[in-house]
């Protein structure tokens, strides 16, 4: 299977498709793809994770949406990223009024993501004709596969979501009623949008720093001033936002979480200024600023000391939509790398067909299907914890840092060396490879950079005790790939077992070490640590999909996918030896072809081999 025929080009500069692309025409233009049809993977998976009458409710909207990200969405992006937004103090009559003056053509995606698909409220109520609130799963694949297009607005879906959720858990009754209705309405014109203002100039990382002071007003209102250094989505409806109340204890311990509006009951705005916005590298289209509070009207949410470990549930939510944008950015970056390689030509051959060139691509391929099998896998964990499995809880309280950690590094590389595949032509911004790449960078440093949430892992590992319960999960999914247990969906078959069998050594070796990182003495191999657990995770995940597709479809080729993440990801390797993979396999995967039962068994014996 090749990429999807392009119809059209786009001058994006003007915003306009022109003629038809003449075959022989040397620079290859994706504009018009089809990102959802051209990406076998997803669709292959979702009959997986989904039940079958909601995929099939779906579709339609699915196949609409295809074309339209690798179109109209993509031009919109890029005059969006093109055209910032832009701070206003006062009317032209003088009036002290401040407003975020933002493009059309963001306008025009807010209204696709929040009205038309509604993704910021499919957790919370019913959108797209369905009877009843979406599982998560297709939440984040609406996220995975819009950010394809437009990264920097799904901050803003990403943070009302979560909002939502954190005040259903923790508000008063009284904050929900006023405020839940219309942050899940599907209406630009009546909906109330969600951010969260967390950090100060000398409170990063570092939470427990925050000086913003909050005063009990004795009218079951708060005063809040002080300032926060990073505010995304800085026009927001409702903030939640952390400050320390009077009196309360220096710490993380003495911080309270609060919910502050931008207008106040009776109409008046509240009593804080954006300063100015950030002038960012990537994300230019959403505006991102700086406030300042000066006894702003807050309430209090929750329990007063406890505003951390509320607003934890907050950010681990939005830690996981990070994930998934970055992984479909890598869906992107692969996907116009082959594109371009498959339709250009170098020195008489084809670009796929050189070996360097073809290798480089399997590069870019293998992160883009780990953080695809990592996003719809810790979905569903997400959704067996929020139904009340405890031992879901416990594993999705460790995997939740696993994916946000690697999966936006990942996406930093892939989205880097897809521009390079493009060439001179990537590096300009009219095809959407730069845009990307600078967006890719975000990911790391929101929600936590890469140190804290590595750090987060081990945390997770021993202060949550969900070490054991992630283990025993991954256990129990290459039982089913050796044929120990009888999976749900597929035959159990023997010829797996030895891919099982390492798996299973490479997960005790794993746990042996991770269970050596509970102090400051070893903190340096915590980075290391946490990228081989999170290869080892998503080498059970593309097993555990392989085993099923193959059974279902005969196509073993993320089967084979998990057998090179352990060869080229988890086992040792010298880097003067180059581990090369059979050129036939690796243009099958490329070009999402089916792989064979047999060539999946044979490759496993070579990943094995090396292990030997």
């Amino acid at each position: 299977m090749t990429a999807t025929p392009v119809a059209q080009v786009s001058d994006t500069s003007a915003g306009q498709a022109a003629s038809a692309r003449t075959p022989s025409w040397p620079v290859p233009d994706s504009f018009g793809i089809d990102r959802f049809a051209d990406d076998r993977s997803l669709r292959a998976l979702l009959p997986l994770y989904l039940e079958a009458d909601l995929l099939a409710h779906l579709q339609p909207t699915l196949d609409d949406l295809g074309p339209r990200l690798g179109g109209e969405m993509d031009d919109w992006a890029h005059q969006a990223d093109t055209n910032p937004p832009v701070l206003h103090h006062r009317t032209r009559s003088g009036r002290d009024r401040q407003w975020i003056e933002v493009h059309p053509a963001y306008r025009s995606l807010q209204k696709v993501a929040f009205e038309e698909l509604g993704m910021h409220a499919m957790s919370h109520t019913p959108v797209l004709g369905w009877d009843r609130p979406m599982p998560p799963l297709v939440k984040y694949t609406f996220f995975y596969l819009f950010a394809q297009a437009e990264f920097g607005l799904e901050c803003p879906v990403s943070m009302t979501d979560a909002l939502t959720r954190t005040l259903r858990k923790f508000g008063d009754q009284e904050l929900i009623d006023r405020y839940l209705p219309s942050m899940i309405s599907t209406s630009m014109d009546t909906l109330t949008q969600g951010a969260m203002f967390m950090t100060e100039q000398d409170a990063g990382s570092d939470v427990g720093r925050a000086t913003t002071h909050a005063e009990d007003n004795g009218d079951g209102t708060w005063a809040l001033t002080g300032e926060k250094w990073f505010c995304s989505n800085a026009d927001a409806d409702v903030t939640m936002i952390l400050a320390r109340p009077e009196g309360a204890p220096a710490g993380i311990k003495g911080i309270g979480l609060f919910l502050l509006p931008r207008t106040l009951p009776d109409g008046t705005p509240n009593a804080y200024r954006i300063v100015r916005l950030k002038d960012k590298l990537g994300t230019r289209s959403m505006p991102s600023g700086e406030v300042s509070l000066d006894g702003a009207t807050a309430y209090l949410v929750g329990d007063l000391g406890q505003g951390f470990k509320q607003m934890a549930d907050m950010v681990n939510s939005s830690r996981l939509s990070n994930a998934v944008r970055s992984a479909g950015m890598m869906r992107r970056a692969f996907g116009e790398s082959r594109f371009v390689c498959l339709e250009r030509e170098a020195f008489g051959t084809r670009l796929l067909d050189l070996p360097l060139q073809r290798r480089q691509l399997a590069k870019l391929l293998l992160p883009t299907e780990q953080g695809l099998s990592m996003s719809l896998h810790t979905a569903r964990v997400f959704e067996r914890a929020d139904a009340g499995d405890d031992e879901a809880a416990a594993v999705l309280r460790i995997l939740t840092p696993i994916i946000k950690f690697r999966t936006t590094r990942e996406a930093r590389k892939v989205t880097a060396d897809a521009m390079e595949v493009r060439g001179g032509v990537g590096y300009i911004e009219e095809y959407g490879d730069a845009r990307m790449f600078r967006d890719a960078q975000l990911g790391s440093i929101w929600e936590g950079t890469s140190n804290i949430v590595a750090l987060d892992v081990v945390r997770a590992a021993h202060r949550s005790s969900a070490l054991k319960p992630l283990m025993g999960y991954l256990g129990e999914l290459t039982a089913e790939l050796a044929g120990r247990t009888a999976p749900e969906a597929a035959v159990p078959d023997a010829a797996f077992a030895p891919l099982a069998n390492e798996l299973d050594r490479i997960s005790a070796e794993l746990m042996h070490a991770l269970e050596t990182l509970g102090d400051r003495q070893n903190e340096a191999q915590t980075r290391q640590i946490a990228t081989a657990l999170y290869c080892l995770c998503s080498a059970v995940f593309l097993a555990w999909e392989g085993l099923r597709i193959g059974a279902r479809d005969g196509d073993y080729s993320r089967v084979v996918l998990a057998a090179m993440v352990i060869r080229h990801r988890l086992l040792p390797q010298d880097p003067l030896t180059v581990v090369e993979d059979p050129a036939d396999l690796l243009t099958t995967l490329i070009l999402q072809d089916t792989v064979s039962k047999e060539t999946a068994v044979g490759y496993i014996g070579l990943t094995l081999g090396a292990a030997v």
